[in-house]
Order: C-alpha cells, then structure tokens, then sequence
C-alpha cells in the first residue's frame, strides 16, 4: 500500500482508511451480470463490512477488507471475472463507459481493453480513457485524458484538452496515444494528465471537430433501460442483489447505475428514481468514522440538509479539507474542522471559507 495523497486504490493494490481496507474492483466494461452482481455482494459481506460504493469513475469500491481477509476475498473476484491478473493491467484499465451505446459500444470497449491489458504502459493511476460513442455525448465533464466521441457518422480519437481529434481506426489508436503521451513528456514521477501537456502546447494530430453538446443523465427511463441513481453512492448489498436479478447493470461514473432492458424499477433502499429527487444535489464523502481523515459524519447531515439546497445547486459536505466525494467546485461546501463546519461558496473543501467553525445547528440558517 502507499502513502502518496490522491493515488487509486485498485483491488490487488487497496487502500487502508478508517474502517479497514478498501478495494476498488473495475468490472470489465464497467458491466455487471446477475452472476457477478450476487457474487460481489456476497464476497463484501464474507470478506469485508458489506458496504459497496460506487465512485465516480464508475467501478465499485468494498470497504472493511482486512489483511486476512484481502487474500480471500480476491479468490472469490477472480472466480468472477473481476479480477486483473498482475497490479500494472489493473492500473492501465481505467475506463467509463456512456451507458447509452448499445452492442457497439460494448464491443469497442472490450477490444480497447484487451489492447491496454497486452500493452506494457507504465501510465499514471489516475489516466484514463472514455468511450463515449452514444447517440449524444453524456461523458465530456467527467475525467479522462483520451476520449473516443461519436463525430458524425464516424468515430474520433480526442485528446482531453483539445477541441478537435482525428478518425479512430481501431481501439489501438487510443493505446498509441497513451504512449504518444509517455514519449512526450506527459509523466512525471509516474503522475500526470493529458490536458496538462496540452496546456503546454503538445498536441497530437486532430482534424474533426469534437461534438459539443453535452446531455445530463438523470434518473428514470431511456431507451438503453432504467437509469437509477445512488445515495451518496453507497449501493445496500440486498438492494445491488435485486438490481442484478432484474437485468444486466451498466456503471457510470455519475453514482448511477443502468438496469438493461428494465422498464420499471420498485422502491429500493438508496435507490433514487426521480429526477427531482432532492438528493441528487448532494455530494459527501464517507465521513468518520468510516475515514481516518474526517473530523465529521457526513452523510446524515448532508441528508438532513437536502431540502434546503435550490434546484440545480450543489451541496457537498466534506469531512476534511482534502475534498475526496467531490474533487470540484460547488455552489456551497461544508467542510468539516476539528472547530466545526467552515462553508465555502462556489468553492472546493480546501479553498477560503466564507464562515468558520459552524456548528451543524447553525447550518440550516446560514445555507
């Protein structure tokens, strides 16, 4: 394990914090069967604390493994399908998928990972790639430093940062890139982005204007099936179990999940399946004492506080200064202090607060 700030965690590599280790698993096409929907279940209640999260970049992470218990628990992934073979494959396969492309989409993504997994590219953990060959483009603001993006009646290859890409031949295109990126200079101490090279005025090829237009996912019907959101991200292990007996599940990297060729979704604990839901506009971390860095629960009192944030405003509730749950701006933070509650506006958890030391009676007052 390491002591690096900000570095992915992965299965074979996991992270410890405050609850025990936790391990990141990345489903191949970010897609879960019914098979491997029980099966995980399963393994993080056997093997760690039973709770399942989905992050942002649309794996599942399991918390409360322990050093006996990691061993074992990675025997029962395998059996899965759920496991790479060595630490450097799980590190290069970082991938979201748009939920909307259909038996194309799901094609191009297994042959791109089966490229990155014969390639011996030491990329940076946090490189990634996108696949964003829907009939619109649903992933330009989440991260990834090469996209593949549906321009036209074709397909192009684009670098993060830049407008434009060039027509992709085959998925390899994307891992040439990736080591373009390398011979370039775009790693450094084994850290770095693609956008960041660009800003320094190293740029691939490009000759296709990329798409524009960004759709936002919400919950509730689509063509592909039913979109169902995540509290926070945390998925209850009876509630993934149901989810994978009624059809095939797509991740995101939006704490959603796509139930395939599901026309109707019933009430489950943590679902969220509308898009007024006033929980969609909260972010918080796991808070204490799930995470040795937090000074504060978050969760419930983010929960609490729900009603109070306006339409298409954002709260994040963070439990410390680090901003894990929401690593960008939002319209109002709180980050917790051993003082109390500091709130931040149209800010990240680190940045100057408006107000320090809140105590969360306060809270509803000054939001």
């Amino acid at each position: 394990m390491s002591g690096v700030k900000g570095w992915c965690p992965g299965a074979l590599r996991p992270m410890e914090s405050g609850d025990g280790w936790v391990v990141r698993v990345k489903p191949r096409g970010a897609m879960l069967s019914r098979d491997q929907a029980q099966g995980i279940t399963d393994a993080a209640e056997r093997h760690g604390n039973g709770l399942i999260e989905l992050t942002g970049r649309g794996n599942l992470q399991l918390r409360g493994v322990t050093p006996d218990s990691h061993a074992p628990l990675i025997a029962d992934l395998r059996a899965l399908d759920l496991i790479d073979p060595d630490i450097a494959t799980e590190t290069r396969r970082n991938v979201i998928v748009t939920p909307f492309g259909g038996d194309a989409t799901d094609a191009l993504v297994r042959d791109l990972e089966t490229a990155l997994a014969a390639s011996a590219l030491p990329l940076p953990a946090k490189f990634g790639f996108a696949v964003d060959t829907g009939p619109t483009p649903v992933l330009t603001r989440d991260p990834a430093d090469i996209r593949i993006e549906r321009a036209g009646s074709g397909l192009i290859l684009r670098a993060d940062g830049m407008g434009s890409g060039a027509a992709l031949g085959s998925p390899q295109d994307a891992v040439a890139l990736a080591g373009w990126f390398l011979e370039r200079g775009g790693a450094i101490g084994g850290r770095g982005r693609m956008a960041a090279l660009v800003a320094r005025g190293i740029a691939p090829r490009a000759d296709i204007a990329a798409p524009t237009a960004a759709a936002s996912a919400t919950p509730g019907p689509t063509p592909q099936g039913m979109l169902a959101g995540i509290e926070f991200g945390q998925v209850p292990p009876d509630t993934l179990r149901r989810l994978g007996r009624l059809g095939t599940l797509r991740l995101t990297p939006w704490r959603m999940m796509l139930v395939r060729g599901a026309r109707h979704l019933p009430p489950m604990p943590g679902l969220i399946l509308t898009a007024d839901d006033p929980r969609l506009r909260l972010r918080a971390c796991p808070g204490s004492p799930c995470c040795a860095h937090a000074h504060a629960a978050t969760r419930p009192l983010a929960r609490d506080l729900a009603a109070l944030v306006p339409q298409g405003a954002v709260l994040h509730v963070s439990g410390c200064a680090k901003g894990c749950g929401w690593p960008r701006a939002a319209d109002m933070t709180l980050t917790a202090t051993p003082q109390g509650f500091d709130l931040i506006r149209h800010g990240c958890a680190h940045d100057v607060p408006a107000l320090r030391g809140l105590h969360p009676d306060q809270l509803p007052k000054v939001l």
